[in-house]
């Protein structure tokens, strides 16, 4: 047991500079509101901006933003965390009322945080989760995370492991000769989750532990393409392929190597996540080794992140913790109904 020394009460006046401070700064996503100070402008710094997601994610800011007649400046920060950490501290010096970010980087999360607690400003994450005193989120503490709005990763995997498990059922295919590929970026929490869950819930559905190969991508296609086809070396014997992975890229990267060492939609079951590439698969109308996909809805995001930092920064509202969106499961026999867009 650690014990300390007992100490003389503080002054009351270093007791009220201690209270002003931690008005000023709050919790992790917490800062000034700016109700009466003027116009209210947001900054959204977004990774992978070009990506099919996050750009029907920065459409629906931008239009719930006109919406509520606010400023809405969004940043493609791509895969830099250095620069999303640049374009804050740019965003805090143009006097920003309040900032919302999709970090390329989890580990960028108590840098962020440091510099809008200086500030005095709102922190809101969007997708991936961060933390004010850790770079991996998933070593924090409850109320060290910065509150969120996204979709919950164990449940997607879930969801995509239960579909493939019943696809695998549906194909007759035996456990022998089959292996799963399971697809994405290891250092981000919400992939770990993703890929996990899917494993897991494969495994209960199918009613069979499948061996795995696990390839660590930057979540692109031309990443999980090239990784995946070094992957596939060492593994003869194998008929048949069920693939998954945090994103439609990485599953996509993957079906592409599988299709180049010889096997055939009818031996590949790839589960997407997203949709948005995925339909490209399903516009022909021929077998395709994409069977089904998870569509995210990146615009619902988006205006849900500008809705809540609005309400924080006019009305004082507490950002919630988390707001999670739901995800619906599609295939080429549903996806034109959803909603889902083919970028």
């Amino acid at each position: 047991m650690r014990t300390t020394r007992a100490r003389r009460p503080a002054p009351a006046a270093a007791v009220g500079a201690a209270a002003l401070a931690l008005a000023l700064t709050g919790c992790s996503g917490g800062g000034q509101s700016t109700s009466g100070h003027g116009p209210i402008s947001i900054t959204f710094l977004q990774k992978q901006g070009d990506q099919g997601y996050f750009v029907d994610e920065a459409a629906g800011a931008k239009a719930k933003a006109r919406e509520l007649g606010v400023e809405l400046t969004v940043v493609n920060v791509g895969n830099d965390r250095d620069r999303s950490l640049a374009e804050a501290k740019k965003a805090i010096d143009n006097k920003t009322s309040g900032l919302i970010a999709v970090v390329p980087d989890p580990s960028a999360g108590p840098e962020l945080v440091a510099l809008t607690r200086q500030a005095g400003l709102p922190l809101l994450s969007a997708d991936d989760q961060i933390c004010a005193d850790y770079t991996d989120p998933s070593a924090c503490f409850t109320k060290g995370l910065v509150p969120r709005v996204g979709f919950n990763g164990a449940t997607m995997g879930a969801a995509v492991g239960e579909r493939a498990a019943t696809e695998y059922t549906k194909a007759g295919w035996k456990a022998a000769d089959t292996w799963t590929l399971s697809i994405g970026n290891s250092d981000i929490p919400v992939c770990r989750d993703r890929m996990n869950a899917a494993v897991d819930a494969f495994s209960v559905h199918a009613g069979a532990v499948l061996k795995t190969a696990k390839v660590w991508t930057e979540n692109t296609v031309e990443d999980a393409h090239h990784r995946t086809a070094y992957t596939l070396a060492p593994k003869p014997g194998v008929k048949h392929w069920v693939v998954w992975g945090c994103n439609d890229e990485d599953t996509e990267g993957g079906i592409q190597a599988l299709t180049e060492a010889g096997f055939g939609p009818d031996n590949i079951i790839g589960m997407g996540i997203g949709a948005y590439l995925a339909c490209k698969d399903w516009l022909p109308g021929k077998p395709a080794a994409m069977r089904a996909a998870l569509l995210l809805k990146g615009s619902e995001v988006g205006a849900l992140a500008v809705q809540q930092m609005v309400d924080r920064l006019k009305d004082g509202k507490e950002l919630p913790h988390e707001t999670t969106v739901p995800a619906t499961m599609v295939d080429p026999s549903n996806w034109q109904a959803s909603g889902a867009v083919c970028t």
